[in-house]
């Protein structure tokens, strides 16, 4: 270990050594990959990323280590490339992060610090997921409601949301079915005991059982 260490250090990796890295590099990125595909949404291409994300790092790590002419020389590759993708969530950047900072770690030698801060970081990762840390019981919803042009929608539906929800808004009216149609968009927070059938139930007979649409809300602070 001190020789691949000091190897390292000084600037000279043999083959060897940096295939035993590569390959520890690898194993740990596929263990940050499964840790986040516990509980989560996922692509496949999104895993392979991030259980290859270390060993790249790492690649990159040692073969600049005490170049600076290779290191500007990689600068100046990696200026050239140019990310288009969605916004991430937080959980993909935090993830990607992780990935980052063990190939750090295992290009720098540290490789007992890499396996510590990985198993510390992926145990806190699945104690947090199932002890559902800063999940909201009654989360905000999206409720859409069709009604015919003849009604006036200014507070239609109030007696209803009074009844059934802690809190309601409406965000958008709009036109549908060249107009004989009004779609109003509410965001509402449910009482905790009441019966969300209940409440479409009390909505259809006033809307003249027109489309009624109740769903999770999209949360802004998911992405980073």
């Amino acid at each position: 270990m001190s020789s691949i260490l000091q190897s390292i250090t000084e600037g000279t990796i043999t083959n060897q050594n940096f295939a035993i890295y590569l390959l520890i590099s690898i194993v740990l990125g596929i263990v940050v990959a499964l840790s986040y595909m516990f509980k989560s949404k996922y692509t496949s291409g999104f895993v392979i990323t991030l259980a290859l994300l270390p060993a790249i790092v790492q690649a990159v790590i040692m073969l600049v280590n005490g170049q600076i002419g290779t290191g500007i020389a990689v600068m100046g590759a990696f200026s050239l490339v140019r990310f288009r993708s969605v916004p991430g969530t937080a959980r993909e950047i935090v993830s990607i992060f992780l990935a980052m900072a063990i190939g750090l770690a295992m290009g720098m030698g540290n490789i007992v610090v890499a396996l510590i801060f990985t198993v510390v970081m992926i145990a806190a990762n699945f104690v947090l997921t199932l002890l559902g840390f800063g999940q909201k019981h009654n989360a905000p919803k999206t409720l859409r409601v069709v009604i015919p042009e003849d009604l006036d929608y200014t507070g239609i539906f109030d007696d209803i949301f009074e009844k059934y929800t802690k809190s309601f808004e409406l965000e958008s009216v709009k036109t549908t079915n060249m107009g004989s149609l009004y779609r109003l968009t509410y965001q509402i927070t449910l009482k905790s005991d009441v019966s969300e059938k209940d409440m479409i139930d009390e909505i259809r007979c006033r809307n003249g059982n027109l489309e009624v649409f109740c769903g999770k809300t999209m949360q802004g602070n998911e992405s980073l």
